[in-house]
Formats: structure tokens, C-alpha cells, sequence
């Protein structure tokens, strides 16, 4: 407010001015003691109407009474009377609405007068905003008379455009006389015709203190019952349809005549005009006698239709320019477009009203210039300057075909649509004349193109030869170069290979023949010790011989010392003998004892000899082991070469072939040539007996045969006897393992003689006879 230029005092008016009346509103009535008499309703309603009367300035009593009681005055007298409270509420809305009013008028006027208008000036510059066009589910009347300014304005829009239509086709001097002018006066009249108009019977009904808006709607269908712009709805009984401009509104008559009502009471206006509060009695100032009376016939309706009546005369007056303002949705959203909704907007702001009258006359129009700039193309000829423009526009245009233009002093004037017929022929030739240009465009490009690749083709060509002969003679040189060093290095590996199969072969043999020679050395210390152990035990059996005779000759002593104690006749008989065995006793007895005492020495001497030996064939037959085991792992060697040099395939197998024969050969000859006594738990000897002339014969046939043994199975039998196996229940595990393998290998089968059978018949029966083992059996 201060920026319009209302000071601090008039703010403070403006202030206690509204808070009146928002108080005022709070004031309600209800029945009094009089018949037909209202009064404020409870302290409530007082406290309220005290404020209103504290800020309004005014006395509190003269303002109770303003708002139950009217005055009416007559020719001689006046005659107070009581209003009920119903009345007596339409008193307090006519109070508040004539302040507010006349507040609100206040204020136009000062903003007015503070942005400095000059009231004097002959021009002008306005801007009159109107919300436009209103259609809600319930229309009253507000929208009725907004609706009224729509079909005003639109009016004063269709002449606007008309007029400027008409003044155009007058200056090009074109003949215009067939087109129509859309008008809307048939509505104006049914709005505001007097009489008989709508406000007219309105402001009828108001002045009849006893009319309703059933009996204004009545009225209302008796007399408009045949205009073709007034509809009765059907279900309705107060309801009434205008056929505006931008389509059909239905108005509910409930409150047309309370709204329309704006009758100034005379004591309202005096209570106002008295009042202690400048500003408030500045609003209202004294009314003449003569125009009281008028000013109480009134109405809304009528103040308006003179305020729109007083703007169409000013918008007459000036240069009209119109801005539409189309909202796209209702959501207030960016990016949607609702069709029926702009639409709808479009016909209500009179934009397709304007668009069809523009399109009844001729909406396209150029200058003769411009027109011969766009479309000439359509008729070259005209440009070879024997034509004017009038000509030759005339001339595009018969060449097109078109009817119905007009050609003025300046401009050429298409009916709608001739101008996009215009700009599609122009289009077609403008693309046929493209596609000229375009062909001979790509020609000469292609062409150039077409030579310079041919020339790039060309040197790439002569390139990529001479770059595959440089490829194909490096190829041809590397592979002249693979095959000399294929060839040398086929002559290392082969040379290699063989160095490797000639140090393998020569190790075999080597070991081989090692081996052979080892056991023949064990075969013979086992042939002495075999010879010896039969010598002890044929000492073994003199001893046995002497103690038996000594037995004897006990037996002898005694029974003779018997008989001597028994009688003489037996002693006599019985001395011949005594004396003769006795004589050959002690003959005998002296050799034996001899030979016995040097078989004792010898065999002593024979079993250190042979412990001895014992122990150097095991540590020679451990190193025998290893070298067997080193044979296995060469084999395996000559195996993975005999995969790679095949040429020497045959001869490593014969060698393989006859190493395994000799080593099995050799080895079960070994083992079943001889047979050893060792000692045994607690100071036992077992003994082994063969002769030595059948143990030649059989060793001889045991080479002829040929026995394959495995050579896993061979290989852990050796490992297994290696140990101390030791007995189990009272019996030589190793014995019996021996004896096992032998009968599975079958190696006991194999071409034996009649004492190689008996002695294995004999070990065998023994192995599992007899309980406890005192000898071992070996083969």
C-alpha cells in the first residue's frame, strides 16, 4: 500500500473497515418477542455486533436497529417495522456488501490515481484481462454474467476482424460482398434486451418482495419457450441452457435473485454517513431526496451491463490488440499436451470463430513480389522479363489451375487452401529438379571417385606383389634353411640315441655278465661248503655209531656182571663172546676217537669258514639286487627310446630278451642247486642233503628248461627273504614262503628227475608233518 500511495491513516481505515464487515458476518439472528421480530441471537452475536459498532464508529443501538427494523415512509408520516430474521440477514449481507463496495471503488480510484493517469490525455494504453469463458457442473450468477462479458467482447473481437477483413479487401479493391459475418446479437438481445430480456425479468422478480426463483424461472420458460438460443432441461424445474457462442451452459436459478439484489437501505446510509471515522463517512456521502428512491431499484445485473456497456465503448475507441492465452493441461505439468482441453480453450476464447471468418474471405495473401519469388518455378517463363508483376502472377496462377483467387493492386488473395496447393506443386518440382541436381552430383562424384580408386587400386596391387614375392622367397629361404637344420639335428638325436642305446647295451651286458660271474662264485663257495657239511656229517654218524657200541658194550659190562652174580655155567658160556667184542671194541675205538677228534676240528673250522661266507654271498647278493634294480630302470630307458628310434626296435628286444633268460636261468639254477644248513633258534642245525653227482644232473637239465618266472613276483620274494621273518608256530616263514611261490610258478614241475622228486616230496611232507621245524629247505 505504500508503494500506491496510501498512507499510514488510510491503511488503518481500509483495516477497520474489513474487520467490520469479516465481523459483521459473524452476526445472526433469531426470533424475538414480538411477533415477526428478530433479534441477535446470543452474547455471541452481541459481542460481534459491539466490535462492528466499535470499529465502524457508529452508534451500537442505531446499528441493531438499522439491521431489524425498516422505515417506511409515506406521504404524511413514516411507520417503523419489525423485520424477522430472515430479513433481517439479508439486511446484514446488504450492509456488508455496499462497504465493501464502496471500499473496493476507493481503492481503483487511488491506485488510478497514484500511477498518474492523466485524465485530460487523448490516448491510451489499457490492458483488460478476462478469465473468459465459464461452463462448471453448477453455474450461478457469476458465471452468467461472465459469460455475458464473453459474448460481449467476442462480439466487439468478430467486428474487430471483420472490420480489418473489410478494410483490406477495400484498398485492394477486390469484390467481397459474398462473405458472411458470424454474429451473435440473437444472444445479446435474449441477455439484455428491454424488455422481455433475461436482466430485465430478473430485475422484475427482485422487485416483488415475494417473488422466488421458481416463479423467475417460469417466467423465464413462458417467454423465451421458442428461442432457438433458450433450452429447458428436461429433469430440471429452475434450471435454464443458453446456447452461447463457445457452446451449451445450464444456470441454476437458486440464487440469481438473492445475487442480484443490491439495494443501498436508506438507514444503512445514514448510519454510514454519521459516523465517527472520516474515512468510513467519506464512502458514503449525503444522497439527494429525489434519488433515494431510484437508487433502492438497483441491481447487480443492471450496474453491470452499464460497466460492460462503458468498456465496449472504450475498446471501440482504440486499436484493439488480442492476446489468447491457451494453458495446455490442467496438471500444470511441461511436456503434455491435452487436445480436448485446448480445444475446448480455443473455441471459449473465439480463436475458431476469428479462424472462420478469416477462412470465409481469403485467409493466404502475399505481395505480387514474394509471390513471384516463391512460385516461379512453377512457371519459368515469366521471369524472361516480358511480363509485369500483375501478369505474371496471373499467369503462375492460371498455369496452376487455381479458381476462386482475386488479384488487387498489391497483393495476390488465395481462398483457404490454395496457398498449401501451391507449395505442394512447388515442392514436386523443387524435387524433381533435386533429383536432377542430385544425379548429376553423384555422377561426377562417383566418377572422380571410381579414378581415384582405381589409381589406389593399382598401387596397392603393384605393393601387395612385390610385397607376396619378398614373403614367398623369405618362405622358400626359411624353408631351405628348416631342412638343413632338420637334417643336422636329425643326425645329433640319431647319433645321440645311439651313443645312449651303446652305453645301455655295454652297462647290461656289463652287469649281466657281473651277475653271471658272482654267481658262479657263489655256486662254487656253496658246492665247498655243500662238501664239507657232508663230510661232518658222515662224522656226525661215526659219533653216533661209537656211542651206540659204547651203549653196547655197557649193555654188555652189565649183563656180564649180572651173570657173574647169576652163575658160572652162564659166565663160562657167555665169556667168548664178552672177550671177542671187547677186543674188536677197543680196536675200533681208538681209531674212531681220533677221527672223531679231527672231524670236530674240521667241522669248527667249517662253520666259522662258513659263516663267513654267509655273510659276504648276502652282502653280495644285496649289491646283485641294486644292480637288478638298475637294470629295471634301464630297461624302462631303452623302452621310451625304443619309441622314438624304431630302426633299433628289434635288437633292443632281442638283448632285453636274452637278459631276462640268463638272469632267470641263472638264478633258479642257483636256488635249486645246493642245499645249506643254518643255525637255527636255541643252538638247532638244519640240515640239507643232496648228492652231488644227482645235483649235477638235474642243475643241467634246470638250464636246458626254459622257465619264465615274473619278474615282479621274483623281485619281492627276494626282498621278503632278505628279512628276518623269523617262525610261526614253531615253523620258518621264509621256508614256506619259498616253497609257496616255487609250487605257484610251477618251477618245481619242469623236467625233474626221480631224486629231485622224492627230495620234494620229502621237504614238503616234512613242511607240513612235522610240528617243529630243525631244518630249512632251500631252493
Amino acid at each position: 500500500m505504500d508503494v500506491v500511495g496510501i498512507n499510514q491513516a488510510e491503511q488503518e481505515s481500509i483495516f477497520r473497515v474489513v474487520a467490520g464487515i469479516l465481523h459483521l458476518g459473524n452476526v445472526e439472528f433469531t426470533k424475538g418477542k414480538e411477533t415477526d421480530a428478530a433479534e441477535p441471537k446470543d452474547d455471541k452475536s452481541l459481542l460481534h455486533l459491539k466490535t462492528v459498532a466499535e470499529l465502524f464508529m457508529c452508534d451500537e443501538k442505531s446499528l441493531g436497529d438499522s439491521l431489524v427494523k425498516r422505515v417506511i415512509v409515506t406521504r404524511g408520516e413514516s411507520i417503523t417495522k419489525a423485520l424477522d430474521p430472515d430479513t433481517a440477514a439479508l439486511s446484514r449481507d446488504a450492509l456488508a456488501k455496499i462497504v465493501y463496495s464502496k471500499l473496493f471503488d476507493w481503492l481503483v480510484e487511488k491506485i488510478n490515481i497514484s500511477i498518474g493517469q492523466d485524465p485530460v490525455s487523448k490516448f491510451l494504453i489499457g490492458v483488460l484481462d478476462i478469465y473468459g469463458f465459464e461452463s462448471f457442473k453448477t453455474n450461478s450468477f457469476e458465471q452468467f454474467c461472465i459469460n455475458l462479458t464473453n459474448e460481449k467482447l467476442q462480439q466487439h473481437f468478430n467486428q474487430h476482424v471483420f472490420k480489418m477483413e473489410q478494410e483490406e479487401y477495400k484498398k485492394e479493391q477486390i469484390d467481397w460482398s459474398y462473405i458472411e459475418f458470424v454474429d451473435n446479437q440473437d444472444i445479446l438481445d435474449l441477455i439484455e434486451k428491454k424488455p422481455g430480456g433475461i436482466i430485465a425479468l430478473l430485475d422484475e422478480a427482485c422487485m416483488f418482495p415475494r417473488s422466488t426463483h421458481e416463479t423467475f424461472a417460469q417466467k423465464l420458460y413462458q417467454t423465451f419457450k421458442d428461442h432457438k438460443r433458450f433450452i429447458k432441461p428436461k429433469l430440471a424445474r429452475t434450471d435454464f441452457t443458453i446456447c452461447h457462442y463457445a457452446g451449451d451452459v445450464t444456470y441454476q436459478t437458486d440464487l440469481f435473485l438473492e445475487k442480484n439484489k443490491d439495494l443501498v437501505v436508506p438507514e444503512h446510509q445514514a448510519l454510514l454517513g454519521a459516523s465517527r471515522c472520516s474515512f468510513l463517512s467519506s464512502l458514503f456521502p449525503p444522497v439527494p431526496q429525489e434519488s433515494s428512491k431510484s437508487s433502492k431499484l438497483s441491481s447487480i445485473a443492471s450496474g453491470f451491463k452499464l460497466q460492460l456497456q462503458t468498456l465496449l465503448e472504450t475498446l471501440s475507441a482504440t486499436e484493439p490488440h488480442y492476446v489468447r492465452c491457451v494453458k495446455p493441461n490442467n496438471a500444470l505439468k511441461p511436456g503434455i499436451f491435452e487436445n480436448n482441453n485446448v480445444l475446448q480453450q480455443l473455441r471459449c476464447g473465439g480463436v475458431l470463430e476469428a479462424i472462420r471468418i478469416s477462412c470465409a474471405g481469403f485467409p493466404s495473401r502475399k505481395i505480387f513480389r514474394e509471390f513471384i519469388d516463391r512460385f516461379s518455378i512453377l512457371a519459368p517463363e515469366v521471369l524472361n522479363g516480358s511480363y509485369n508483376e500483375v501478369t505474371a502472377c496471373k499467369k503462375i496462377l492460371e498455369k496452376s489451375g487455381l479458381s476462386g483467387y482475386q488479384v488487387g493492386k498489391t497483393k495476390v488473395f488465395l481462398r483457404a487452401g490454395q496457398m498449401a496447393e501451391l507449395d505442394t506443386r512447388r515442392s514436386e518440382i523443387l524435387g524433381v529438379s533435386a533429383r536432377v541436381i542430385q544425379k548429376k552430383v553423384r555422377a561426377y562424384l562417383n566418377y572422380k571417385h571410381f579414378k581415384l580408386l582405381r589409381l589406389s587400386s593399382i598401387t596397392i596391387q603393384a605393393f601387395y606383389r612385390g610385397q607376396v614375392a619378398r614373403h614367398q622367397y623369405e618362405r622358400v629361404r626359411r624353408a631351405a634353411a628348416c631342412l638343413n637344420i632338420q637334417k643336422h639335428s636329425r643326425k645329433f638325436l640319431a647319433r645321440k640315441a645311439y651313443k645312449n642305446l651303446y652305453f645301455s647295451s655295454v652297462s647290461i651286458q656289463a652287469g649281466i655278465r657281473g651277475m653271471n660271474a658272482r654267481k658262479q662264485l657263489l655256486f662254487k663257495k656253496q658246492m665247498i661248503a655243500v662238501t664239507i657239511i657232508q663230510a661232518a656229517k658222515e662224522s656226525d654218524a661215526l659219533l653216533e655209531a661209537n656211542n651206540k657200541l659204547e651203549k653196547q658194550v655197557e649193555e654188555l659190562t652189565w649183563q656180564l656182571q649180572k651173570l657173574q652174580r647169576g652163575g658160572a655155567n652162564n659166565i663160562a658160556g657167555q665169556v667168548p663172546d664178552i672177550q671177542g667184542v671187547s677186543v674188536i671194541d677197543d680196536e675200533s675205538m681208538k681209531k674212531l676217537t681220533a677221527e672223531n677228534e679231527q672231524l670236530k676240528a674240521l667241522v669248527d673250522a667249517t662253520e666259522k669258514k662258513y659263516e663267513e661266507t654267509n655273510k659276504l654271498s648276502e652282502e653280495r647278493l644285496k649289491q646283485a639286487m641294486e644292480a637288478e634294480m638298475k637294470i629295471i630302470e634301464l630297461k624302462s630307458a631303452m623302452q621310451r627310446l625304443e619309441e622314438k628310434i624304431s630302426d633299433l626296435e628289434t635288437e633292443d628286444k632281442v638283448l632285453r630278451q636274452q637278459a631276462l633268460l640268463s638272469g632267470s636261468s641263472k638264478n633258479m639254477s642257483s636256488q635249486l642247486s645246493f642245499t645249506t644248513s643254518t643255525p637255527v633258534q636255541n643252538g638247532q642245525q638244519a640240515q640239507l642233503t643232496s648228492p652231488s653227482s644227482k645235483f649235477g644232473r638235474e642243475d643241467s637239465k634246470m638250464r636246458r628248461s626254459k622257465i619264465e618266472v615274473p619278474q615282479d613276483g621274483a623281485d619281492s620274494l627276494i626282498k621278503c627273504v632278505e628279512q628276518n621273518l623269523g617262525f610261526s608256530q614253531e615253523k620258518p616263514v621264509a621256508a614256506f614262503t619259498i616253497y609257496k611261490c616255487l609250487i605257484h610258478w610251477r618251477s618245481l614241475e619242469a623236467e625233474k628227475t626221480s631224486v629231485f622228486d622224492n627230495l620234494v616230496q620229502m621237504v614238503g611232507s616234512t613242511l607240513e608233518k612235522v610240528p617243529t621245524i630243525d631244518c630249512l629247505v632251500g631252493s
